[in-house]
């Protein structure tokens, strides 16, 4: 039996024990983690959207970007930046360090880069980041906070483990993410989540809830240390 199941892996035939697979909803992809269905990503062509006139009312952004746990010297990263609708506003923050402004999307790096020479902030580095890891330096992140992206990552346990490499000892992870408890958030159900959903996910890959923080208005504010 011991060398059937060797040859098999030999052979390179599929054991996938993390992700399993179903039809997929409207919006998602089919793919399930810890029983969530993995959201489909949100095209760039959505960037309105991020930076409408409304947005600081309807999420009260400037609240969640006062209460980020950083100093004026702290190493943030912003997976999955979009616009940069928060690295613009917290690399002002962040005189003495920096913010990496990860994106997966083509047309986002560019317009990220255009924008942060346009506004001359100089501390925003632009890092194309991949499926599974968002090629961040070991041992280098203060801060790293996703904003309505956990729900899209197409691997999460891989990006999950990345990101924990990517964390000095005393790093944290903040994710922020619509409310699925709250049935009148009006996003679509697969771009919103629990925080048991969530707990049971980042439990499972090393980190432990620090802060839950509900002060916003539609959404949850997570911060994680590993």
């Amino acid at each position: 039996m011991g060398l059937v199941c060797l040859v098999s892996v030999c052979l390179g035939q599929p054991r996938d024990t993390i992700y399993t697979f179903k039809k997929q909803s409207p919006g998602g992809t089919g793919k399930f983690y810890m029983g969530r269905e993995i959201a489909q990503i949100m095209s760039f062509e959505g960037a309105a959207w991020l930076e409408r006139d409304t947005r600081p009312k309807e999420e009260n952004t400037n609240l969640a970007i006062s209460k980020l746990p950083i100093t004026e010297t702290s190493i943030v990263a912003d997976i999955g930046a979009g616009t940069g609708y928060y690295t613009f506003r917290i690399a002002p923050k962040v005189p003495g360090g920096k913010v990496y402004a990860v994106e997966i999307q083509d047309d986002a790096i560019k317009y990220l880069r255009d924008r942060s020479k346009k506004l001359k902030q100089n501390n925003v580095i632009v890092i194309k980041g991949g499926e599974q890891s968002p090629n961040l330096p070991d041992n280098s992140i203060d801060l790293a906070i996703m904003v309505d992206v956990y729900h899209e990552l197409l691997y999460p346990h891989e990006m999950l483990q990345a990101i924990s490499r990517s964390l000095k000892p005393s790093g944290k992870l903040l994710l922020i993410e619509y409310r699925a408890e709250d049935p009148a958030v009006e996003i679509k159900e697969l771009h919103k989540t629990s925080v048991a959903q969530v707990n049971k996910e980042l439990g499972a890959n090393g980190f432990h809830l620090i802060q839950d923080g509900e002060f916003m208005p539609i959404q949850h504010f997570l911060v994680y240390g590993k």
